[in-house]
């Protein structure tokens, strides 16, 4: 009998697709936060860029974030019938859960309302963590 996780696997076609999503709303954030910052040279204040950085250090941590969680789906799949790469999937499944935290902690900066904020926790943190007991049940299987 194979040893597997479905729990996993899922999750990992789960993050797939939405870490692709991630990555191409990343790349066009990236495009626009590049523009703000190409007018913000031209305007010359320091306000503008100062905006200007703080977007677009929050695009690359979205781009980062993106491309963690389309690698972990990836090494979930790939891996959902290998309990001996289940420490490998546990690493990203974290990974990709404090990338969620940091992206709350600068909702919280961001000043969004706490319904937002709410939200963001219960629904950003769901999908790392069902990730997480998918590649725990895996180790078990060792």
């Amino acid at each position: 009998m194979e040893k597997s996780c479905k729990l996993l696997k899922v999750m990992g076609i789960l993050m797939i697709i939405f870490g692709g999503i991630a990555l191409l709303v990343a790349l066009l954030a990236l495009l626009g936060a590049g523009i703000l910052a190409a007018g913000a040279a031209a305007v010359g204040t320091g306000s503008a860029a100062a905006a200007a950085g703080i977007v677009m250090a929050g695009v690359i941590i979205m781009l980062i974030g993106a491309v963690i969680q389309f690698v972990a789906g990836i090494v979930g799949v790939k891996n959902h019938n290998k309990p001996e790469k289940a420490t490998v999937c546990i690493v990203f499944g974290i990974l990709v859960a404090v990338v969620y935290l940091v992206s709350i902690v600068m909702s919280i900066m961001g000043q969004t309302s706490a319904l937002d904020i709410v939200v963001s926790i219960i629904a950003g943190l769901v999908m790392p963590i069902l990730y997480l007991i998918g590649a725990f049940k895996l180790k078990a299987m060792q």
